[in-house]
């Protein structure tokens, strides 16, 4: 039988190496396409752009002040495009985004608002990825 000396030298010696997250991927079926609307209309700033061979390339963005990245993957039979991401983009004006993206034709949700929550509406960018934008609290 193991002694609390040797199940905690067991559990130290096998501790997590992993800390922080770097990167979120979302599978598009255009890369440049996809590019262009996380750029030029999300705002997003382009981190990374380098090709990988075979016409596809490795392309990370994020807000200016942000650690981690969107990775504009390419989508494939069994990674298709067009999901629930799970993502939440932080805005600091919930009605303003939601009418500054509406009015550039992206198809945005209205602001939800519920008791003891930020404001934030849902998106779609142009593969059908849906996203939420959540105000700062």
């Amino acid at each position: 039988m193991l002694n609390y000396q040797e199940v905690f030298q067991m559990q130290t010696s096998q501790a997590s190496q992993i800390v922080g997250i770097h990167t979120v991927g979302i599978r598009v079926t255009d890369q440049e396409r996809a590019l262009r609307f996380y750029a030029d209309v999300l705002g997003l700033q382009t981190r990374v752009d380098r090709a990988l061979g075979n016409g596809a390339r490795w392309i990370e963005l994020a807000p200016a002040e942000a650690g981690v990245t969107l990775a504009l993957e390419p989508a494939t039979n069994d990674a298709p495009a067009g999901t629930e991401t799970g993502i939440r983009l932080i805005t600091l004006d919930a009605d303003a985004e939601n009418a500054r993206l509406k009015s550039q034709g992206v198809e945005v949700g209205e602001v939800l608002r519920w008791p003891g929550v930020p404001p934030m509406f849902m998106f779609h960018d142009p593969d059908g990825n849906r996203m939420e934008i959540i105000q700062q609290a």
